[in-house]
């Protein structure tokens, strides 16, 4: 071995003066480059990795090293993209994202009010920076498998184009969507381009380093709620302490909103036996008792149809006190008697006052007209909760002394059957509040023994009624029976003008004084007075709407190019901008691309919204989806209401009334953030919790930091993290909440 050593040598230097031959060099350079690529291959696309390994591992990267979720025109590669899709682990190609990317941030910062572009980001955060695009993916099986077909030499473009060949048999929901990355990019108007500053890059780095460390992560010990309620817990409706200090509850103080002083962190327990629920249209006539085991209403309103029970169902005829026979039948009654009303077309939006389980709002759906339901939780146990297992929109909310949480001039029908509201008393005080929330030239459908029976409590009633109607100038434009359920109702109908109650020789009801609001609605005091109707032609309520459907899409007639929007464009401009951004992104993300099974959704909620855009997106799903505008965000609720679909006010650092368990989706853009500076964030993720159904799924839209917040949070209820999306300031997660409850 020795002299074959030597023997080699000898003969290198007689062929060569140098050490190395030609081909020597270009061998070892060669086997040096391959082992390069081997070793940098493997850091890059590791085989396994946990989430928070895919986290905190990831660095910024010149564009076009590595290896992305699979997905066309996905933007650069400064952002973090994780998708929980058993058996669907992918990578993708970036470099359209890439140029993408860069097109929109020049095109945004030369152009920030073209009418293409999406500026779509709150007031108080206009213009995030977007700048650095990572993308990990959880798992790496598709990558290995790609890695494995590799051969040694391919140049970059030959291994660019083999990529994109194995991603054209995935299908939608195998990879990260599009629309969630291009909608997600085009939320600004500035763009820094695919390379980070040092400065940005190590700044971040330290933070990422500072909120993995152990210091910094916060353990949360969760408890059940030990209240009398127990799992149909609703705080500011519960609050026994509160209750207990009312001075009267005459005008049913103890039905209204009692907020704890401190919201609560504990979780509502889960009925025994709890079931997915049956899903729409199904649920409609039948729900598990399991979920809402409550039998008072069965032997209290069964021989009216309202509900029964069969075997582990509770289920719903179609009936109620005024309709023992069927709902549709009775709102057929109603149609024929004026026909004007025009269900569906005319008249899109209704609300019922005393709805019981919500029959005559579920069976309204039939005529493509939306119903806000809403009773008080009293007596009549858990009438709401069932409206909303059965998957039609409904709250807990009472006429006694405030404002209800809407504005004025927007229900196009209002209908009262046996809702057992004194409408008479006190100066007429509750119908004047009807009086505020219907739109001029809408109807009050008032079903009750007064209007067709003649005992003498009765006959009192209904002079009382018809006299104060009259006063207020409403119109009785029908009295009728109806034959088959053996019951009366009157109609009458709003005046459009003021010429009436200038009329009137006795002013009683009063007008409202002209500072009084009547779209001021949240914790304001009723007043047994009438709002003087608009009078110029371009103020909101002179005009009906546009018939439905056309009114959904249609420019509100009122919002003037004079008028600033939300996002700082003119008002119409804005509008439509508003419109055509959410189209893109339920389409090309949450429908098509983030692999939920919208058979199971039924009840949503946009928790933050801004024109309703989220919700007309998704007209075309078996969906309702209830518009909440916070108290503290620009007031675009009439606007809502307008286009056909409804919500109300709110304010999320309180808790919503609604009873436990009754939402399948909730939605929240940059609504967390934008709490954090009036309130604790954990009661608020506590009270989604809450509210939303075991499966149920929770999409937010805001700032990294907060989202990083809401995800360790949800991650210590053991909810799913089904995805997380960032983009440098602004991310998108998407989690998903088991049935998980701690134990006693």
């Amino acid at each position: 071995m020795a002299s074959g050593k030597s023997v080699t040598r000898i003969d290198i230097r007689r062929t060569s003066p140098s050490y190395c031959s030609t081909p020597t060099i270009v061998i070892f350079v060669a086997l040096c480059l391959v082992g390069i690529w081997m070793f940098s291959s493997t850091i890059v696309v590791p085989e396994e990795i946990s989430l928070q390994d895919a986290k905190s591992e990831t660095k910024d990267q010149v564009p076009g090293v590595d290896s992305q979720p699979s997905g066309d025109n996905l933007g650069d590669n400064n952002g973090n993209t994780i998708v929980d899709e058993p058996n669907r682990e992918t990578s993708m190609d970036e470099e359209k994202l890439e140029k993408t990317g860069e097109k929109l941030g020049e095109k945004t910062h030369e152009e920030p009010l073209k009418e293409n572009e999406e500026v779509l980001t709150e007031l108080e955060n206009k213009t995030p920076d977007f700048g650095d695009l990572k993308q990990t993916n959880e798992g790496g099986e598709t990558n290995k498998e790609r890695r494995d077909t590799d051969t040694i030499g391919e140049n970059s473009k030959k291994k660019k184009v083999e990529e994109i060949e194995d991603m054209k048999g995935l299908k939608p929901k195998d990879i990260l969507p599009d629309g969630a990355q291009l909608e997600l990019l085009n939320m600004t108007s500035t763009q820094k381009g695919s390379w980070s500053t040092q400065d940005a890059e190590s700044e971040k780095e330290k933070e990422l380093q500072a909120s993995s460390s152990p210091e910094s992560q916060i353990i949360y010990s969760w408890k059940l709620c030990n209240v009398t309620a127990g799992t149909d817990y609703i705080p500011c409706l519960d609050n026994e302490k509160a209750i207990k200090k009312l001075r009267s509850t005459k005008h049913y103080e103890h039905r209204e909103r009692h907020c704890p002083e401190e919201s609560p962190t504990c979780l509502v327990p889960l009925p025994e036996g709890y079931k997915r629920p049956i899903k729409w249209p199904k649920s409609r006539d039948k729900i598990w008792y399991s979920n809402v085991p409550h039998t008072k209403l069965v032997d209290y309103k069964g021989h009216q149809n309202w509900l029964k029970i069969s075997g582990e169902y509770l289920t719903f005829p179609g009936g109620g006190t005024q309709f023992k026979h069927g709902a549709l039948h009775y709102i057929d009654v109603i149609q024929e008697s004026q026909t004007d009303i025009a269900w569906g077309k005319r008249s899109r939006l209704a609300l019922d006052v005393g709805c019981g389980v919500a029959s005559f709002g579920g069976y309204l759906f039939e005529r493509d007209v939306l119903t806000m339901s809403f009773a008080p939780k009293d007596e009549h146990e858990a009438q709401v909760q069932f409206a909303l297992e059965r998957g039609i929109p409904a709250i807990s909310a009472v006429m006694g002394t405030k404002r209800l949480p809407f504005p004025s001039k927007v229900f196009d029908v209002i209908h009262c059957a046996r809702c057992r509201v004194p409408w008479h008393i006190e100066g007429g005080m509750l119908l004047l509040e009807l009086n505020r929330l219907l739109r001029p030239g809408g109807y009050f459908v008032w079903s009750a023994t007064p209007v067709y029976q003649k005992l003498p409590e009765d006959v009192e009633i209904w002079n009382a009624m018809f006299a104060l109607t009259k006063s207020m100038c409403w119109k009785m434009v029908n009295k009728t029976k109806d034959k088959v359920n053996r019951v009366g109702l009157a109609i009458f109908r709003k005046p459009t003008d003021n010429k009436c109650y200038e009329k009137r020789v006795i002013q009683n009801p009063p007008l409202c004084q002209d500072s009084d609001d009547p779209d001021a609605a949240w914790n304001i005091p009723l007043q047994a007075c009438i709002h003087k109707l608009p009078t110029d032609p371009a103020i909101r309520g002179t005009q009906w709407p546009e018939q439905w459907p056309q009114r959904l899409e249609k420019t509100p007639y009122w919002m003037s190019s004079s008028q600033i929007g939300v996002y700082g464009k003119p008002a119409p401009e804005d509008f439509i901008a508003d419109c055509e951004h959410w189209k893109r992104v339920v389409r090309n993300s949450y429908i098509n691309g983030m692999g939920i099974d919208w058979s199971t959704i039924r009840n949503v909620m946009d928790m933050k919204t801004v024109y309703g855009g989220f919700a007309a997106a998704l007209r075309e799903m078996k969906v309702w989806v209830m518009n909440i505008v916070p108290i503290n965000s620009p007031d675009t609720l009439p606007i809502i209401y307008e286009r056909g679909l409804f919500g109300l006010y709110h304010d999320w650092c309180e808790s919503f009334s609604t009873y436990p368990r009754t939402y399948d989706l909730l939605h929240a853009d940059h609504l967390f953030s934008n709490l954090k500076r009036r309130c604790k964030l954990l009661p608020v993720i506590v009270e989604v919790d809450r509210i939303l159904r075991p499966e149920g799924k929770l999409i937010i839209r805001d700032n990294v930091e907060t989202i990083n917040e809401v995800e360790s949070v949800v991650k210590s209820l053991q909810w799913k993290v089904r995805m997380t999306y960032s983009k440098d300031k602004e991310g998108l997660l998407f989690v998903q909440k088991t049935m998980w409850r701690p134990t006693v």
